[in-house]
């Protein structure tokens, strides 16, 4: 397993880490997976027997049984791994059960470090955007969880780039801990981190931690044009990638995936998650796994590369029109505006 800095920390994670939406749920429609305790103690012990020692979860997944589950399957091991929580999403129906207040941040920490069975978090993010509460509330009320000792570092997931920058300058102003990692909804079929978080991050020094890198599966190999798809699968559902790409340009691009990953040898899966560990920023790509095997087959997506012309056969492929001011930067003024490998 390779080890990478968590943006500009001192933390090491590993490249590939495991995300447990999947534990606790139901097995109901629409839930992402019903992963028990004995099943994710099985996936836990196969991670981490691979060097995968980064765990994922959220205090909204299963309404809290994630976290749960996570922590019964870490007992007595949980100095070996690093966990990273999320908090700012509905947790309750009460007013202030939702955003990034003081008020529901503190409660969520507890709820969160109860239902984990641990003192700390290793990485706390703000699941979302709060519009409502004050920056400076909120990025006070995280340094004082980080002064506590009762999270070790800081990040957000699905921030607006303005808004993560607005808080790197509130936190400098004032000697705050400063976010180092922002979690980002990114792959082949969804490159639009690629307009300004990303260069944000190369900037700023703010590393990447990927959710969804097979957009919710379809970078599977399971949806290929002209064949019939299992009505039970995931798959099925509406996802946020039909926010990103329609499901032509998701065709034509798993057919590219799948010339490459025969040249490759690899699975189309391990081919989409190499593509985006050679993207500048990244720190780790998150795993989705339901089943031991997709586990197992996922982990061979590290130890090997693409040539670099298998590389731009992806790009090429997955590439979508630039939005303004993108595009007319690129028309006009090329020479000057870096690239930095996004494009």
């Amino acid at each position: 397993m390779e080890y990478r800095r968590l943006g500009g920390s001192g933390l090491l994670v590993p490249v590939l880490s495991l995300g447990t939406a999947t534990f606790g749920g139901s097995s109901e429609p629409g839930s992402w997976g019903d992963t028990d305790e004995a099943g994710a103690t099985r996936i836990v012990d196969i991670a981490l027997d691979a060097g995968l020692n980064f765990f994922d979860t959220a205090d909204m997944y299963a309404e809290g049984r994630s976290e749960e589950v996570l922590g019964v399957a870490l007992r007595g091991r949980r100095d070996q791994v690093l966990i990273g929580t999320k908090a700012t999403q509905r947790s309750g129906t009460g007013p202030n059960d939702v955003g990034s207040s003081r008020s529901h941040l503190t409660a969520a920490l507890e709820g969160s470090l109860r239902r984990l069975d641990t003192d700390h978090v290793d990485v706390y993010y703000l699941h979302n955007m709060d519009a409502l509460t004050p920056v400076d509330e909120t990025l006070s009320t995280l340094d004082e969880f980080v002064r506590s000792g009762k999270v070790r570092y800081l990040g957000v997931s699905n921030f607006s780039a303005w808004h993560l920058m607005k808080s790197l300058s509130v936190s400098e102003r004032y000697g705050w801990s400063r976010y180092v990692v922002q979690q980002l909804f990114y792959s082949l079929a969804a490159r639009e981190a690629e307009w300004e978080l990303l260069p944000l991050g190369l900037d700023q020094n703010v590393g990447t931690v990927v959710w969804s890198p097979l957009a919710q599966s379809r970078l599977s190999g399971k949806i290929r044009r002209g064949q019939a798809l299992d009505a039970s699968s995931r798959t099925v559902a509406p996802s946020e990638t039909e926010q990103s790409a329609d499901q032509e340009f998701v065709y034509d691009l798993v057919d590219v995936l799948a010339d490459v990953a025969d040249e490759l040898g690899k699975s189309i899966p391990q081919v989409a998650i190499n593509w985006l560990l050679e993207r500048p920023t990244i720190s780790s790509v998150i795993l989705g796994a339901r089943t031991e095997q997709q586990l197992r087959q996922n982990l061979g997506s590290i130890g090997w590369s693409m040539t670099l012309e298998q590389r731009a056969k992806l790009d090429a492929a997955s590439a979508r029109p630039l939005p303004y001011p993108y595009w007319h930067q690129q028309q006009n003024l090329a020479e000057r505006v870096p690239l930095h490998g996004f494009r």
